[in-house]
């Protein structure tokens, strides 16, 4: 019995130490992925990164886009027909610069200076250089001023007005309608947020209308004065948010509160356009924090680097290799990589003698078909042209070779 017994417990004891080493294992495996887990998030954070929301903004209509590429990165209503308000300046502002010379000055006429609503302060006769109205335009809204400066350039607002919408349908805002340059309500006057951020997109490549906007403070003559006018920026988002960059306010009681904003980091520019907004600052400022943490800038190519190799006729080196001359980094939102195309536009041959540096072709960077770049291909070194006895030497080898190939 004493036998029996002791078997049993000799086969207990076993039996526990068997399941507690199975438990020892398991609890090594789980602390095992444990720690995979946590180097896992330790390393590579993005991995459980969540995506971020749209914020809910308070305006009727609104978009979000970032400028380069014109992609849409939010909208709300984006293509419902509203009042623009002085937001309207930003096409005053390219037609100026594109129709006008902003050395010019500018004589005010007694129409111009009683316009109403937000003013420059312009009195009958005054004479101001151009740049400094369309300071005054942006700065503070000068109603008189686009006024003054659409007569000195189309002779009456009306005729500037047709110069500013045809010039917005050719950017392709072709739901937009201008009657005057100045905003003020009429029902023939509209535009759209997707118009507005289209406008503003084309504007920013102008760098003259990128700094106009995007200047806090200014000082400009004012004649008859014994002081000059001291402007500020009434668009708070230059100081509200880190890389604000423009552009323009606008409120009418019939078109409500207005911002089309700009914001630039790390080579991103977005556009952020909001209409009839009951608290536009905060929803300007929610939109393009919004759009700047869904925009990264990836490297396509870097100066140096080789597209092609084309032949040269009568070098000393049979081929020259194409580089590109300047980095070339794009805008990539979500997983639109692939939407990003190159087309290389080069010779198959030239002519020596070819010097490095050389432009001889060019790259064009295409997004979703539509041009967003194009970039110069230079030689990547010197080809010198054969001597003339290299130039006999290469006549007597090619005739040598053709009656070998083809008589031998």
């Amino acid at each position: 019995m004493e036998a029996l017994t002791g078997g049993k417990n000799t086969y207990i004891i076993v039996m526990f130490r068997n399941e507690f080493q199975k438990g020892i294992i398991m609890l090594h495996k789980i602390c095992r992925l444990l720690t995979m887990y946590v180097l896992i998030n330790l390393f590579y954070p993005t991995v459980s990164l969540a995506a971020v929301s749209p914020p809910e903004v308070t305006a009727k209509a609104a978009i979000v886009i970032e400028a380069s590429t014109g992609k849409v990165l939010y909208e709300k209503n984006p293509d419902e027909r509203r009042y623009p308000a002085s937001t309207t300046k930003i096409m005053t502002l390219i037609t100026a610069l594109e129709h006008g010379n902003v050395e010019d000055v500018v004589s005010t006429s007694a129409n111009a200076a009683s316009t109403e609503g937000s003013s420059l302060w312009l009195t009958p006769g005054e004479k101001l250089k151009m740049l400094d109205m369309l300071y005054g335009i942006m700065l503070i809204s000068g109603n008189d001023a686009t006024v003054a400066v659409a007569e000195h350039i189309s002779g009456s607002v009306g005729n500037f007005a047709k110069l500013m919408t045809e010039k917005a349908h050719a950017i392709g805002a072709v739901n937009s309608n201008f009657v005057n340059s100045s905003g003020l309500p009429d029902p023939n006057h509209y535009s759209t947020a997707r118009d507005l951020a289209r406008i503003t997109a084309y504007g920013y490549k102008n760098p003259l209308f990128a700094q106009i906007v995007g200047t806090r403070h200014k000082i400009i003559p004012w004649p008859g004065k014994d002081h000059a006018r001291d402007l500020y920026n009434e668009n708070k988002i230059l100081t509200l948010m880190d890389g604000g960059n423009g552009v323009k306010t606008g409120y009418t009681e019939a078109a409500g509160r207005c911002l089309v904003a700009g914001a630039k980091r790390d080579n991103v520019q977005i556009i952020t356009v909001v209409l009839d907004s009951d608290h536009m600052w905060e929803d300007s400022v929610a939109l393009l924090e919004y759009g700047l943490k869904q925009v990264k800038t990836v490297p396509m190519f870097n100066q140096g680097d080789v597209l092609k190799t084309i032949q040269v006729n009568n070098g000393k080196a049979p081929g020259v290799q194409l580089i590109i001359n300047e980095n070339v980094v794009i805008p990539v939102s979500e997983n639109d990589r692939e939407e990003f195309k190159t087309i290389v536009d080069a010779p198959t041959k030239i002519e020596a003698p070819i010097t490095s540096g050389q432009k001889i072709g060019k790259v064009r960077i295409l997004y979703k078909e539509k041009e967003f770049a194009t970039v110069d291909l230079v030689a990547a070194n010197p080809v010198e042209k054969k001597s003339l006895f290299g130039l006999l030497w290469g006549s007597v080898w090619s005739f040598f070779t053709f009656v070998i190939r083809n008589f031998a």
